[in-house]
């Protein structure tokens, strides 16, 4: 029988990420005392802000979709009233330059998706067909399989031409699940196209950040913990989590309960002592990571992207962002690499310089770069894999609980995945308090 927690209940929790902050801000909805514990001196974890000479950077280049609920929940509860949102709505459309662009119609769900799919441009009308043929399959199977593969077997098993993956489904699987398609479960890609593009119109909405990710909600979030009676600590390190009179001392304070948030590859460390918690550490302990490279290049101010977002085909550069149309960084343009390549091997000056020629291949207008920055989060997610298994956000330990884009979900590594484990781990706290 599991045992709880007894006593006041006041909740630590370790790590200022967006799963940490999601919890602390759901508890704090509910006047839960909270105290988080954040390593670094920036809230966010690996969607954070990173200062260089004066301007605001972010560790990843990360879109948001209309479908992710729980965030948009709490970036309106932690915000002020009136206060924008920091997010600008599109209409899905992506553009994969020079060949390629899907734009969706303003036509109810899910007309809207079938049109955008048959008015696709760069594809001849056979490969929109097929397109369409995959959807419609996905929708009478309800996005479900009987068994788990990679998404390129999947999308061989469907007859999708070579054009269509290439320019569409690939893209997609790369920068959702942070996996190429050889290796990426196509069962969690599934889950993706189900939430995103067969829901609402609005589900498929592209949100772009105006703010960096820091200021988007984790800072927000803290404000708003702080006004409802938490704290929030920066530059503070938790290297153990001893239990004490049916709950945890921390740093000399006892607490009911803790949440533990923190990137996967240092759960095992804080975790090793609990003999209970030893198949925990040993699922994590079994997942191999994917990196993302965000890579930035200040061009004279003025230049401009022909798009906010936009691909480009079979490149280093995956997606670039204007951020001055974006964020009013004039001439600033971040490109984003998600997953393992070639790009790996080259330093960082190097890739700078490639992802430069590649601008200007198409761009030319653009110049040369005053200077760049590449930061390189090299396990930035877990490798989504056919059949993976991930811990669930209850322990074994009473009063334990993880959170973390990590854990168990029907989604890859997002943004979303990790807000929805804080808010799961939060109302566990709230169930068992």
């Amino acid at each position: 029988m599991r045992r709880e927690a007894t006593g006041p209940t006041r909740v630590a929790i370790i790590g200022g990420g967006y799963a940490g902050m999601a919890a602390a801000a759901e508890l704090a909805r509910n006047a839960v005392p909270v105290t988080v514990f954040e390593a670094g001196r920036v809230l966010g974890g690996r969607a954070r802000r990173v200062d260089t000479d004066g301007m605001r950077l972010d560790n990843g280049l990360h879109v948001l979709l209309g479908a992710y609920r729980e965030t948009l929940r709490l970036i309106e509860l932690v915000k002020d009233p009136g206060e924008p949102t920091g997010l600008l709505r599109l209409p899905l459309e992506l553009t994969i330059h020079p060949s390629f662009r899907l734009r969706a119609a303003r036509l109810p769900a899910p007309l809207h998706l079938f049109s955008a799919l048959l008015r696709a441009r760069g594809i001849d009308f056979g490969d929109r067909v097929a397109a369409a043929r995959f959807m419609a399959w996905a929708q009478r199977n309800a996005f479900r399989l009987a068994g788990d593969m990679n998404v390129s077997a999947l999308l061989a098993s469907k007859r999708q031409p070579d054009a269509v993956s290439r320019l569409l489904w690939n893209p997609l699987c790369v920068s959702a699940l942070n996996t190429p398609p050889s290796r990426a479960s196509a069962q969690v890609f599934l889950n993706v196209l189900r939430d995103s593009l067969n829901g609402s119109r609005a589900d498929s909405d592209l949100l772009l950040p105006t703010l960096d990710f820091s200021a988007l909600f984790p800072e927000r979030a803290a404000r708003y913990v702080q006004a409802h009676g938490g704290s929030v600590r920066l530059g503070v390190t938790v290297d153990a989590l001893p239990q004490k009179d049916n709950g945890f001392e921390l740093g000399g304070e006892h607490f009911s309960h803790v949440i533990l948030a923190v990137t996967p590859h240092r759960v095992g460390a804080l975790l090793a002592h609990y003999a209970a918690l030893t198949p925990i550490v040993q699922m994590i302990d079994r997942f191999v990571y994917q990196p993302i490279f965000s890579v930035y290049l200040q061009y004279a101010p003025g230049s401009r992207l022909p798009f906010r977002m936009g691909g480009l085909e079979a490149r280093y550069s995956q997606w670039l962002f204007d951020r001055g149309q974006l964020c009013g960084q004039d001439g600033l343009v971040g490109v984003v690499i998600s997953a393992g390549g070639a790009h790996q091997a080259l330093g960082q000056d190097d890739l700078a310089r490639a992802v430069h020629a590649e601008l200007v291949e198409y761009f030319p207008g653009l110049g040369e770069p005053r200077w760049h920055r590449v930061i390189a989060e090299k396990r930035a997610t877990f490798s989504c894999t056919p059949g993976l298994r991930r811990p669930d956000n209850v322990t074994p330990v009473a009063g334990l609980y993880l959170a973390g884009d990590y854990t168990a979900s029907a989604y890859p590594a997002t943004i979303e995945s990790a807000v929805r484990s804080g808010v799961r781990a939060a109302n566990l706290v709230l169930q068992h308090a």
